[in-house]
């Protein structure tokens, strides 16, 4: 495991994100923490490559937090940045190709085919990311969005469903409890 890797990439990613050009505030290093620790988890329970699927983790809304306007196309740009990070420590190239294929096509909003389990670990790892950042959910809604409780609830409740319904069929099956938990509490 290259943990000088990611050591590094777990400090860039937060230096990048306490910016003020970052538009999604700190909620998006939560976000992104919560990614890599889902995908640790779904690399270990599917038998993929534990590093590249956290370093992809690490990585994959990086474009976004750097720069507002690649934000439609952050999983391009974000594979491009990923190839001139891992370059410089001389990571093995086949590798960094695997890491940006992770990062293209972790966009569950985007149909992509996943050719690799590392691929399906990280679209599903930054799929259900999203319950573990429910306070960052709230406070779009209410603070940066503005809306009334009803409002923000069904915001957040649909986030959620649409997060889940993004999905593999095998994860969907694991992170049912989740799911459903967290749904209960938003409808009580």
């Amino acid at each position: 495991m290259r943990t000088d890797i990611l050591d590094y990439l777990k400090q860039e990613v937060y230096s990048r994100c306490v910016l003020p050009t970052n538009k999604f505030g700190m909620g998006c290093y939560y976000h992104i923490e919560a990614v890599v620790k889902n995908g640790e988890l779904l690399a270990e329970k599917y038998g993929a490559d534990k590093e590249i699927v956290m370093i992809a983790s690490w990585l994959h809304d990086i474009a976004s937090i750097t720069d507002y306007t690649l934000y439609v196309d952050h999983h391009i740009h974000g594979a491009d940045i990923a190839y001139d990070l891992l370059t410089e420590f001389s990571y093995e190239q086949d590798k960094i190709e695997l890491v940006q294929k992770c990062i293209r096509n972790h966009r569950g909003s985007i149909q992509a085919d996943k050719s690799s389990i590392e691929e399906l670990c990280v679209a599903d790892a930054d799929a259900i990311s999203h319950f573990d950042s429910l306070p960052s959910l709230l406070y779009l809604a209410y603070k940066e969005r503005n809306m009334d409780i009803e409002k923000g609830i069904e915001f957040v409740k649909g986030k959620l469903e649409r997060s889940f319904n993004k999905l593999s069929q095998q994860s969907k099956a694991y992170y049912k409890n989740k799911y459903q938990q967290v749904m209960s509490v938003l409808n009580s």
